[in-house]
């Protein structure tokens, strides 16, 4: 995923390298009760119900971990920051692939279609609205440019299981924990933040974390069911 990502460099100030790095994990659980045990009545066993699919959160992957909001309050930023400006998203197999594409404000998308049939990429979200149309191949004008932060959900009018999420941050702190559900953000600008862990299937996970103007602070996300209203 490294090259989807948006990457930074050092921040200079008084002639001194002031930047630390956040690091740490990241995986999911069950809501406690009949989430996590099936409420241990054993009907999963029937014949009713034995082919109903649970979500397995051990095997949860693509968490994106950014930092909230503007940066630039602690430290000036100014020219030090450089954004990756164009991304892509393949279509293959009538699947997009990344599934998940967390991007920079002002990054450009590129939707190629590597499949023999037609498909189509469009989008309803309010962070991103567009309609590529039906297309074979590359063309070049099948791309979007994405302005406004925000989750940004995209489908193929025609396959019913093509679906990605492209996340744009209005700032390049932010990575993908890997398949062990660890990260790394570096180079972040020494101050308080608000730290977020993020799965399409669950309320993000936050903390406030305080980057030192070197070395590096840990921090670990638990990403469940909590912090909802209740009825």
């Amino acid at each position: 995923m490294k090259q989807f990502l948006a990457t930074t460099l050092p921040v200079f100030i008084s002639g001194l390298l002031w930047a630390g790095d956040i690091t740490g994990t990241v995986h999911a659980e069950p809501k406690a009760g009949a989430d996590a045990g099936g409420g241990g009545d054993g009907n999963y066993a029937s014949h009713k119900y034995k082919f109903v699919e649970r979500v397995d959160y051990s095997q949860m992957r693509d968490f994106v971990v950014y930092i909230e909001g503007q940066v630039g309050t602690n430290t000036a930023l100014a020219t030090n920051v450089v954004a990756v400006t164009t991304s892509r998203v393949a279509q293959k197999g009538a699947t997009f692939a990344p599934h998940i594409l967390p991007i920079m404000a002002g990054t450009k998308v590129e939707w190629p279609n590597n499949d023999d049939i037609y498909h189509n990429v469009f989008s309803d979200s309010d962070a991103a609205r567009f309609d590529l149309g039906l297309y074979k191949g590359n063309p070049k004008d099948k791309a979007v440019t994405f302005a406004k932060p925000g989750k940004v959900d995209v489908y193929c009018s025609i396959h019913a299981n093509m679906h990605c999420i492209v996340l744009v941050m209005d700032n390049p702190y932010f990575t993908m924990a890997d398949a062990d559900g660890k990260f790394t953000i570096t180079n972040v600008p020494p101050g308080t933040y608000k730290l977020k862990a993020w799965h399409e299937r669950l309320p993000a996970d936050e903390k406030e974390v305080v980057v030192p103007a070197t070395g590096v602070v840990k921090t670990d996300f638990v990403v469940t069911i909590k912090n909802l209203p209740t009825y």
